[in-house]
């Protein structure tokens, strides 16, 4: 079991629960730690957790019968996800994959359910992730097509400061450029060499393994 504390720093939807919601939960909510490069879950997983990141970072992807792989979206701490295949009750149609050390929340399939069918808060977050994922996709499919590097690790990077998918997160955010690439998709070199771009732009400061957002409305419509 989570405790109230640990609840309320990685899951800013929790805040707006009446007491007893909250309790709910908290009880059916457990931490889990995976090892840089491990699998929170395959394509094809029923993972019968909702999933969010405690702190780490995830890369949900996906793979093409000919083996090409492309990254859907990277998950930060604060984000919470899967929730249409829990509703839907399909198997998982994405790898997870941490990028480091990565602590996960696990809230058990009952206890979403509950919290689906008595919380109003929990039911408007909900609405607001679907809204925000799906227009995060939408774009993915748009610029992965159009954009150059720099605009790829541009988009990417506004996404993870997303004020409706990470409301409670400042500016900052532990990153290093090799991951950066592998969310982009680009290499380490070419995502260093974005960065500096976005840096001399005044859209980004760039920090040893740290990124600091400075425009994130210019970041988040740059096309390069």
């Amino acid at each position: 079991m989570i405790s109230e504390d640990e609840l309320r720093r990685i899951a800013a939807w929790s805040n707006d629960l009446a007491p007893e919601e909250f309790e709910e939960a908290r009880r059916g909510t457990t931490i889990k730690t995976y090892g840089k490069g491990a699998h929170v879950c395959h394509v094809g997983d029923r993972l019968e957790s909702w999933t969010g990141v405690a702190d780490g970072l995830l890369k949900m992807s996906t793979t093409s019968r000919s083996g090409k792989s492309a990254t859907l979206a990277g998950l930060r701490g604060g984000a919470w996800f899967g929730e249409g295949t829990i509703i839907k009750n399909e198997p998982r149609r994405y790898d997870l994959v941490a990028l480091r050390e990565t602590k996960v929340a696990l809230m058990r399939r009952q206890t979403f359910f509950w919290l689906f069918e008595h919380s109003a808060a929990f039911n408007r977050f909900l609405v607001h992730q679907f809204n925000e994922r799906l227009a995060q996709f939408i774009g993915l499919a748009e610029y992965d097509r159009m954009l150059g590097a720099t605009g790829r690790l541009a988009r990417n990077l506004a996404w993870l400061f997303n004020p409706i998918l990470y409301p409670s997160q400042d500016r900052t955010l532990a990153i290093s450029q090799e991951e950066l690439g592998l969310l982009a998709g680009i290499s380490r070199q070419m995502a260093n060499q974005s960065l500096a771009k976005l840096a001399d732009l005044g859209l980004v400061e760039v920090g040893h393994n740290e990124v600091t957002i400075l425009d994130l409305e210019r970041l988040a419509r740059y096309e390069g």
